[in-house]
């Protein structure tokens, strides 16, 4: 498989753009570079793509009326929601323009509604809407009986965010990227003399190279970087002697519900915004289940994806203010996710202090939904620092949709089940996840435990992956010839299994 091929290669010294982290942002930057005659390498430090802030993103497709669009990031949203349309025909993802509501519980938020409703129309949101009561409670009756207005952007949806950064990635690398995992940059080093420039028709550029190194010692050379590494931008901005800045840690937990729960809405509902975020959400998920948050937490370890009974129970009674059905009952899971947070805006520029190196960094909310047009736009900031963009004239947009067996009507299912006795045998019971689809989430490359429920969303249900975690471990043994000792659940030292001292 192409995806394969083009997946932890021996390391070059050629590359003419080197993209470090791969989460929205930097899958998004690589796709929009395969287009083009350009060499192109992802460094992604984690054992899979979309393991560090994508991973526990709240999966919106933002609307565009919460951000004036004075700023970057509000241009970009507004610019990013519109393109997902054409994304979805492309890619493998779940998708889906269900709309956003905000609902107001007091007459005195119907101020800031009309507000975030001026700001929207401001911002050229289709179809926006300042509601009455009766208007917003038609769209979405689940709402407590106690909202007097709000407002509905029908642009505003949903979409499952691993899975986008897969389908990102599997087309950027079925395009000639080629992706590194594991590769932890520790070093970087500017060659002036590195490159001939004329060669590489360099126009702008002044044929040096970046040499990259990984803490484990590999090394890739490339004429540019671009930073996109999350919540470590800061980081490498220091290894590379760019800009200080310091990249601050917001902490968000959540709720996970079962998809059988009788309060999941219709429309991501929001509450009316804060100074300090945009509030907790009940958030009707792609894929059937119900996300309850996020908390805004301003934490100081990047690591730190604890949760507490006391946010969490500040979560559910948060939630129950604007959807009443919402039961304890109904919870699953609760987990952590960490938002890169930079003054207000988001920084994207070419960097003053250190040659052919570009700055994507404090990428938090709207960043999944602005993340597309960060591709493009980043791709013109290289363009103007000399790269040279030929587009390829053989450049396959499109990733081929998988089957889910979940998905399927029962002779669709007979006709797989028949060609491939695998389809039959489900593995994860919860999700209806069959032995067919793990195997092929293991052939394109996910190899941790994590990287499978992502992909595939075994271990994603009520049982969160009781039943069928050793299941899972059994093929992943079996398919890469990986010892029970060394399965992760997502990467280095997170082995599952221990012998016994």
């Amino acid at each position: 498989m192409p995806f394969l091929e083009n997946r932890n290669p021996p390391p070059q010294d050629d590359y003419d753009v080197a993209i470090i982290g791969c989460g929205v942002s930097g899958a998004n930057i690589a796709r929009r570079l395969s287009a083009y005659d350009v060499k192109t390498a992802i460094l992604e430090k984690a054992a899979d793509v979309s393991f560090g802030t994508s991973k526990a993103n709240s999966g919106i497709v933002h609307g565009g009326f919460h951000h004036n669009k004075k700023y970057l990031k509000a241009r970009l949203e507004i610019q990013g929601n519109l393109m997902f349309d054409q994304l979805r025909r492309e890619l493998d993802f779940p998708f889906k323009r269900n709309g956003i509501i905000v609902a107001a519980l007091h007459e005195d938020e119907m101020k800031a509604v009309g507000h975030l409703y001026m700001q929207g129309v401001e911002n050229g949101v289709i179809g926006i809407e300042l509601c009455s009561r009766e208007r917003i409670l038609d769209l979405e009756p689940k709402l407590s009986p106690d909202t007097v207005g709000g407002l509905y952007a029908p642009g505003g949806g949903m979409v499952e965010p691993y899975r986008f950064v897969f389908a990102l990635v599997e087309s950027a690398v079925k395009n000639g990227v080629h992706l590194y995992t594991d590769f932890k940059v520790n070093a970087a080093a500017y060659d002036a003399a590195a490159y001939d420039a004329a060669a590489h028709d360099a126009a702008a550029h002044d044929g040096g190279a970046w040499t990259v190194r990984a803490e484990d010692g590999r090394t890739v050379k490339a004429r540019y970087v671009v930073n996109s590494a999350g919540l470590y931008a800061d980081e490498v901005s220091r290894i590379f002697g760019g800009e200080e800045f310091r990249i601050k840690v917001r902490k968000g937990e959540y709720f996970l519900m079962d998809r059988l729960t009788r309060a999941r809405p219709e429309r991501v509902v929001f509450p009316v915004p804060t100074a300090v975020s945009k509030g907790m959400l009940v958030i009707p998920t792609v894929e059937g289940t119900v996300l309850v948050g996020p908390t805004a937490d301003m934490v100081e370890d990047k690591t730190d994806y604890s949760t507490t009974a006391a946010h969490l129970e500040e979560i559910l009674e948060s939630g129950k203010a604007m959807i009443p059905s919402l039961s304890r009952n109904d919870v699953i899971t609760s987990f952590a996710g960490l938002r890169p947070c930079l003054e207000e805006d988001f920084y994207i520029e070419a960097s003053a202090r250190a040659p052919a190196f570009v700055q994507v960094a404090g990428i938090q909310s709207p960043g999944l939904t602005a993340s597309p047009a960060i591709g493009l736009y980043v791709k013109d900031l290289l363009k103007g620092m000399g790269l040279n963009l030929t587009e390829k004239a053989r450049w396959d947009p499109f990733v081929k949709d998988r089957p889910r067996f979940r998905e399927l009507n029962p002779y669709e299912q007979d006709s797989l089940i028949a060609a491939d006795p695998r389809w039959g045998n489900i593995v994860c019971r919860c999700e209806k996840v069959s032995e067919a689809e793990i195997i092929q989430a293991v052939r394109l490359g996910h190899y941790t435990l994590d990287g499978i429920k992502y992909f595939a969303r075994a271990q994603m249900g009520r049982c969160q992956g009781g039943f069928c975690t050793y299941k899972i471990i059994k093929i992943i043994m079996r398919e890469t010839g990986l010892s029970w000792e060394e399965i992760t659940k997502h990467g280095g030292a997170s082995r599952l299994l221990e012998t016994e001292l």
